[in-house]
């Protein structure tokens, strides 16, 4: 398998349709497309697909665009930007008449004819070939029509359609890159509209037509567009031109190996960003399904992909979209951002309305916010709002609402955790160097004074400091929460469970 059997410059294009929120498959493919272009030196060009007017959505382009530039997808060519074949938006093209002249070119070289049967009778036809237990599709009823029966249908003001005139024998065969020969037989399909009566084209049509107006030298799409391909091949050659070469990408699967849908969590790109996972993760996540490096390493900058990239590396088999690895992997980009950077982000979202507690005072301070970034970057995934509210909040809270039950460890009753928080906030009240180590050190001596295991006193005191069973280093948390509110919670907690009420 090599990159490219074209001469000259590599060009790809990304075509999505308005339809809908651009979806995680879609931008895996623009996302190859893009990194192919910029490994080679070649051009990546986004082309607007909207010849489906019935099923477009407002505000779809803006998401697709949006989508692209989040993740940092810039394109040589199209909307926004221009080029030498613009415009890049096939509504607009269709004013130009290439495509109806491209029809028409079919027809005069006997690889299309124009058909004017009804949806009435299409529906007929539909519902015989049902009853007869049959395979539905274009029987060919105006394909051999006189010339003396189509000018009758003209003058009649007939609804017109162009249809595509697929071999009756032989055989369809095509390379892709990755998959090697693939051979198909002609007869197995129906005669395709590739014009239809509003003088909008299909799909088919639209972008060969492009694809080779623009010299696009490379086309990466979804395998499920294998089946559509022997059209696709055959109209190259009823127009005679050279088609590109066909690179058809694994399909993406859920956890389930089903393939992924919006049952499996989120499917459209922006959702991951709004729900706190970063651009460059995402790029690296996703240009790993289907694709590999060679070595072991995944965690890599969009400069190493681009370097590493090569056709070589893409796998046909299907690929996972695994959501617990693109958690570990945003959790390791987070991690690599420079501690001031993170407090920005985190102090963007925890400021929200529904970021932290409204009893929370704003604005939050930011030096101590900075402070507090080292102690949970670890467990950090995502920067999403109600996580981060459960990792931050009780630092900047006054009281805490406590569990008593969960502040009583194996092996203690009541009595004993109340005494043991007791004395830690002697302990706490008498510390020299309030200091994690130093803390530390005098903490596991008070474990031996008072018999209790370090799991004991420390997840006692874990929960009274924080009202969780999980948290940041226990003795950094007692840094950062200073010593005053230290002993005080120590204490609250003591009063709550020997009374059964804080004290006041």
């Amino acid at each position: 398998m090599t990159d490219t059997s074209h001469t000259g410059p590599v060009r790809v294009r990304y075509a999505p349709s308005p339809t809908g929120d651009p979806h995680v498959g879609n931008l895996r493919t623009a996302l190859l497309n893009w990194v192919f272009a910029r490994h080679t030196g070649g051009q990546f060009i986004v082309r607007i697909e909207d010849t489906d007017r019935e099923r477009m959505l407002d505000g779809s382009l803006d998401r697709i665009l949006g989508a692209l530039e989040w993740l940092g997808l810039d394109w040589d060519e199209g909307p926004g930007k221009g080029g030498p074949f613009e415009p890049y938006v096939q509504s607009e093209r269709k004013v130009l008449g290439k495509y109806a002249e491209a029809a028409q070119q079919l027809i005069e070289n006997g690889h299309a004819y124009k058909c004017t049967c009804t949806p009435e009778r299409l529906d007929q036809l539909r519902q015989r070939q049902r009853a007869e237990k049959k395979s539905t599709g274009y029987d060919g009823y105006c394909r051999n029509k006189s010339d003396e029966e189509r000018e009758a249908d003209s003058a009649q003001g007939l609804a017109t359609v162009v249809r595509f005139k697929v071999p009756l024998e032989g055989e369809v065969v095509f390379n892709d890159v990755l998959r090697g020969p693939l051979t198909f037989d002609p007869s197995l399909l129906q005669d395709f509209v590739i014009l239809k009566s509003d003088g909008y084209p299909t799909y088919h049509l639209a972008h060969i037509v492009d694809d080779h107006e623009m010299g696009i030298t490379h086309v990466l799409r979804s395998e499920e567009w294998i089946s559509s391909t022997p059209r696709h091949v055959m109209m190259y050659d009823g127009f005679g031109w050279e088609p590109p070469e066909f690179v058809h990408l694994s399909i993406l699967l859920g956890p389930d190996r089903s393939k992924l849908s919006k049952r499996h969590g989120d499917t459209a790109l922006l959702e991951f960003r709004d729900k706190g996972f970063l651009p460059g993760t995402m790029f690296n996540f996703l240009s790993l399904l289907g694709w590999s490096a060679g070595d072991d390493e995944e965690v890599m900058t969009r400069e190493q992909i681009v370097e590493k990239f090569s056709l070589d590396g893409l796998n046909a088999a299907p690929s996972i979209f695994d959501i617990t690895k693109l958690e570990w992997m945003n959790g390791v980009y987070l991690r690599q951002l420079p501690v001031e950077t993170l407090s920005e982000m985190l102090l963007l979202e925890l400021e929200a309305p529904d970021g932290l507690p409204e009893s929370i005072c704003r604005p939050i301070d930011r030096d101590y916010l900075t402070q507090l970034v080292p102690l949970v970057h670890e467990r950090l995934k995502k920067i999403d709002r109600e996580e981060l509210s459960g990792m931050l909040a009780y630092f900047f809270q006054d009281t805490i609402e406590l569990d008593p039950a969960e502040v009583v460890q194996k092996g203690m009753d009541e009595a004993a955790t109340a005494s043991a928080l007791e004395s830690s906030a002697t302990a706490l009240e008498s510390a020299e160097l309030f200091e994690a180590k130093p803390l530390e050190a005098q903490f596991r001596a008070l474990c031996v004074e008072l018999d209790l295991k370090p799991r004991q006193l420390f997840g006692a005191l874990r929960v009274a400091l924080t009202a969780r069973k999980v948290a940041p280093p226990l003795f950094d948390t007692m840094v950062a929460l200073g010593r005053d509110r230290s002993v005080a919670r120590a204490r609250r907690a003591a009063s709550l469970l020997l009374h059964g009420q804080p004290i006041s």
